[in-house]
């Protein structure tokens, strides 16, 4: 076959211009995606990391796979651009080889070769290109899984907090008869905080609870009782003046477990709650909500905590899925 001919279909399998006006439009897409992505991400990481520390993994999942997107969009960029000087490379090679076809015969079967150098190395980088398409459009679908993943797990902590909200409202109106006694009911964390003083519950230094108490407790059993998709901590508390105790009661500690675990016993027997559900116990004088050693101060972190929570099994059947 001859120079020409050689040349003639050498210069015929070169790859179209058109194929980096494709890459670049694919390119541009994935940007935009990963844009919009990153910036759902950015609203949902701060709910998410607020809500359950379960969700630092699937953000680590997302962060790494930006990452992977960024570092495979930046070697496409540098491929498309070798690629293209490879074309007009290979382009004057041509125009050179068709005016040497005359010239030295040695010089020719050079010229030949590099032309044929030329176009495995431009086949390779195309294959190149073809497979970081590839790679990316598996990026991008990891991506909206995801995005898809994130976005259930904030409608499941927007449904939580609604529940938290109904929550408390329910457990305000049971108790709003005691709101002036010594009893209060917040919202902290996403959970329901039932906090009771003392001179509410016990006399100094007892575990056993007053008849004003016991009736504020039952009314709250009530409630639970009828919302069994609520979890309950019981925590005591004590002030940290400390007890000279010689019988069961032998320090803060001992009494704040006592009373916490009185309260429990209470919540299951006054209207038959699941005992799996309630979990007690005390913190001495180890967690003051008032510093100082003032009256006030101490009759403040005498208290019995009844923490409410909204079981979590939604929430953690979407992250274990992930």
């Amino acid at each position: 076959m001859s120079v020409a001919a050689i040349a003639t279909l050498t210069f015929t399998g070169c790859v179209p211009g058109r194929i980096h006006d494709e890459l670049k439009a694919k390119y541009d897409g994935c940007i935009t995606d990963r844009d919009s992505l990153k910036a759902q991400n950015n609203s949902l990481k701060t709910t998410v990391n607020e809500k359950t520390d379960e969700l630092a993994e699937a953000n680590k999942k997302l962060t790494e796979l930006k990452r992977d997107t960024t570092i495979i969009g930046n070697t496409l960029r540098k491929v498309t651009a070798n690629y293209e000087q490879l074309n007009k490379t290979y382009d004057l090679l041509l125009q050179k080889n068709k005016e040497l076809l005359e010239g030295n015969e040695r010089d020719t079967k050079s010229l030949t070769g590099q032309l044929f150098n030329a176009q495995k190395d431009l086949q390779d980088r195309e294959d190149k290109v073809k497979k970081l398409e590839k790679d990316l459009d598996a990026k991008q679908d990891s991506l909206e899984q995801i995005a898809k993943s994130l976005n259930e797990l904030q409608t499941i902590l927007n449904k939580k907090d609604s529940t938290v909200n109904a929550l408390k409202k329910i457990v305000t109106d049971a108790l709003v008869g005691f709101n002036n006694n010594g009893l209060t009911v917040e919202m902290r964390n996403g959970k329901v905080y039932v906090s009771m003083d003392e001179s509410l519950l016990f006399a100094s230094g007892s575990s056993k609870i007053d008849t004003k108490g016991a009736e504020a407790i039952k009314k709250l059993a009530q409630v639970l009782a009828e919302n069994p998709d609520i979890n309950v901590m019981v925590e005591g508390h004590t002030d940290d003046v400390p007890m000279k105790g010689s019988g069961e009661i032998k320090d803060n500690w001992d009494l704040s477990v006592m009373r916490a675990t009185t309260v429990a016993k209470l919540l299951i027997s006054s209207a038959n709650v699941n005992p799996t559900r309630i979990t007690a116990s005390g913190h001495g004088e180890f967690l003051p909500i008032a510093t100082g050693k003032t009256p006030e101060a101490r009759k403040k972190n005498r208290r019995t905590e009844i923490i409410l929570t909204p079981k979590l099994d939604e929430l953690f059947k979407v992250i274990e899925s992930n």
